[in-house]
């Protein structure tokens, strides 16, 4: 078949435009954005073509999907409705191929990318596996029985998806301008699991046991009351080190290199699973030790005593994290977070705890917020300055400006956002290269 994807190169489109083309489709897409992103390099390595204008032609029985951040009056989107094609939802086409596989539907706030990511390198290695990560990397095989996808609630599109398996990482307010409150959120994740005949959750998160099962669950974390706990856990410069018991028996220690607490628990997921699919533990302790995070995932590069650090953290949770994690590594080194707002009913709806998180950081950097699908006019008393004026010592910055940043020494500068972070990333990085030089 030929799929059209609009807005091919935002991370989740990409995904499934990769999907699509492994399982022997004909793909090609639109994008606004012209510079190279991040997640293209999959698309470019499967020769998937990608427009940037209305000047070509496509075929009658193409299959038409869209990117939620395209509004429907947008032009490319307004010229395939008129010749007529065949239009499916992004979610229901996703949810189409999910029913096609053995799939794994791994749900959260945060974590379900790194979560995602971890199931797909212990499985691919062993059982074989197809994999949907939301950072722009997709595989399939039609041979491979497993799937799995990062389910995300955005919009409520994961309640399309068919899971074997639903994972919880945990529960928090996010997406509001599509969800009124937390209960109407823990509800929703609540049918998502419910489709599944088994649920793997977090169960050290209360909003997770506030959720409503009517099928089997196996929770997880460090708490005692859980059948997965996780203890022991040891943080050093080298990474993360714990036990891990499975009612109540030791089952084995795990040595993984990444950083944060919270790596722990997305472990604890992914353990949890490989195992209820019959994964050797020695297995699983080996591809642990190798694995390697997501993209826009805690990345870093060494600039002489700077280190640069991308991360897709935009939740304030993700934001401390992120802080946490540079100072777990880089003890030494004055941790600097710059953060690029995304959506304005976000910024309103956790002003105060952006404020908090930012507050850890040695020193604050704040963008103007950036948005797609919101209109400013909407929110005419929303802006970064928000932050700015209650985070001590904290400073506007653009592209512009970024030659601020020149002045810290001995740092690990964070950059974090879900949008396009990593262009000021990217300037700055060439400033303090040309420096050094």
């Amino acid at each position: 078949m030929k799929y059209y994807c609009i807005g091919i190169k935002g991370s989740g489109m990409a995904t499934l435009a990769e999907i699509l083309y492994d399982l022997g489709n004909s793909v090609s897409g639109y994008d606004d954005y012209k510079p190279y992103k991040f997640t293209q390099e999959g698309l470019d390595i499967r020769n998937i073509k990608i427009y940037y204008d209305s000047n070509h032609e496509i075929d009658k029985d193409t299959i038409v999907t869209y990117s939620k951040a395209f509004s429907i009056n947008h032009p490319e989107i307004k010229r395939v409705k008129s010749l007529g094609l065949n239009i499916i939802e992004y979610n229901e086409l996703l949810g189409k191929i999910s029913g096609e596989f053995k799939t794994i539907g791994v749900s959260g706030t945060h974590g379900k990318t790194t979560t995602s990511t971890m199931l797909s390198h212990v499985l691919k290695d062993t059982k074989g596996c197809n994999y949907f990560i939301g950072d722009g990397t997709g595989f399939a095989k039609k041979e491979n029985e497993l799937f799995v996808l990062e389910s995300c609630e955005y919009n409520r599109h994961f309640l399309a998806y068919k899971p074997y398996y639903a994972v919880v990482t945990n529960i928090e307010l996010e997406h509001t301008e599509c969800y009124k409150d937390i209960n109407e959120i823990i509800d929703t994740f609540s049918s998502f699991a419910n489709k599944a005949n088994f649920v793997v959750a977090c169960g050290d998160d209360l909003n997770v046991r506030k959720m409503k099962l009517n099928n089997k669950v196996i929770y997880y974390g460090f708490n005692d009351n859980n059948d997965v706990v996780g203890k022991n856990v040891v943080l050093s410069k080298e990474g993360i080190a714990f036990d891990v018991y499975m009612d109540k028996k030791l089952y084995g220690h795990f040595n993984i290199p990444v950083y944060g607490e919270h790596m722990a628990l997305n472990a604890l997921a992914c353990i949890t699973i490989c195992n209820l699919e019959g994964v050797k533990k020695e297995d699983i302790h080996r591809l642990l030790q190798t694995f390697i995070n997501a993209k826009r995932r805690f990345k870093e590069k060494v600039f002489g005593d700077v280190v640069t650090i991308d991360d897709y953290a935009h939740h304030p949770t993700e934001i401390e994290v992120t802080i946490e994690s540079a100072r777990q590594k880089y003890p030494k080194k004055e941790v600097v977070a710059v953060f690029l707002p995304n959506t304005y009913s976000r910024t309103k709806a956790l002003l105060n705890d952006f404020i908090n998180a930012l507050k850890m950081a040695d020193k604050a950097y704040v963008m103007d917020i950036h948005c797609d699908r919101e209109k400013r006019e909407d929110y005419p008393r929303v802006s970064s300055d928000l932050i700015i004026n209650e985070v001590p010592n904290a400073e506007k910055i653009s592209i512009s400006t970024v030659d601020k940043l020149l002045k810290h020494k001995n740092a690990a500068i964070c950059f974090m956002s879900c949008a396009n972070i990593y262009e000021i990333e990217g300037a700055f990085e060439e400033l303090i290269k040309n420096k050094n030089n």
